[in-house]
């Protein structure tokens, strides 16, 4: 049995940020201009307004001209339509970002599907998402390029691996499956209601738990050794956070373990803002 090491997201984040801020300054330098977010806020959910305050001090921090669109939850689809067209006209805007989920009566697919993809920076337009289907270049969402560049900050080799990724969301478990079949691993497709979920954990290399539940894979079923990324972030009633991984469990085995919170979460933001530095130089050569 091994003791794992904890995969510290916020570290690695921040060395993503201080990339991103020498990649910036690089375009800045070549176009005169800084790379351009800019992030569509409709509504007052407390939460989206932490996550785009915390969005907003990251590009500054890291070079990147920032601004926030801040709509009413009355805006109506046409209206938040007609803003991102002028957004995707604008040629010094390079990233669109628009803080989900959107108030009810919003479409969050016509939304999304109208962000241009060249700008789409969260990685949700279906060609974006085609283009890692098929992989050809092309955004990619920002947590699950996270996930990747944590595993990658393991040294582990990742070719020929088995790797489980536990969840089937668009945003996550569905483009990280993809991205681990894309570095050589054997990869199954697990879920909530998958019968031998125990049996499939035990024997996998990798684990990548984005359910939603928990503490639902308990730290018994790793493999000696695994790489286990907690993508769950879950409160409890006692005010507490935690991930879908019984942590303390995992790390009793595990060679790396991400911390809740601390793991994932502070690569998401990094990985926006290296979206966006990405997508700046890639319009500027076309």
């Amino acid at each position: 049995m091994t003791t794992g090491q904890v995969l510290d997201g916020r570290a690695i984040a921040a060395a993503v940020r201080a990339e991103v801020a020498v990649d910036a300054a690089r375009f800045l330098d070549q176009h005169g201009r800084q790379p351009g977010l800019e992030v569509v806020l409709v509504g007052e959910d407390p939460a989206s307004q932490v996550y785009v305050r915390n969005k907003e001090r990251a590009a500054g921090q890291a070079g990147i001209r920032g601004a926030v669109h801040r709509l009413p939850a009355s805006t109506s689809q046409s209206d938040l339509l007609g803003l991102l067209a002028r957004l995707n006209a604008d040629d010094t805007v390079d990233g669109i970002l628009v803080q989900l989920p959107v108030p009810e009566g919003l479409d969050e697919l016509v939304t999304t599907d109208a962000i241009d993809p060249a700008k789409d920076v969260d990685g949700l337009h279906p060609m974006n998402a085609g283009a890692l289907v098929a992989g050809r270049p092309g955004l990619q969402p920002c947590t699950p390029r996270g996930c990747m560049r944590l595993l990658r900050e393991t040294g582990i080799e990742l070719t020929g691996k088995r790797a489980i990724v536990i969840g089937r969301s668009n945003l996550v478990g569905k483009p990280i499956g993809l991205m681990l079949l894309a570095a050589n691993c054997t990869v199954t497709m697990a879920h909530s209601r998958t019968v031998d979920l125990e049996d499939r954990v035990r024997e996998s290399d990798v684990v990548v738990a984005a359910v939603g539940r928990p503490r639902m894979i308990e730290g018994g079923w790793v493999k000696d050794g695994a790489v286990v990324i907690d993508v769950g972030i879950n409160r409890l009633e006692d005010g507490t956070l935690c991930g879908d991984v019984d942590y303390e469990g995992a790390l009793a085995r595990a060679s790396w373990v991400t911390p809740v919170p601390r793991g994932v979460g502070p690569m998401t933001i990094a990985m926006l803002l290296q979206n966006t530095v990405d997508a700046a130089f890639a319009r500027a050569s076309r």
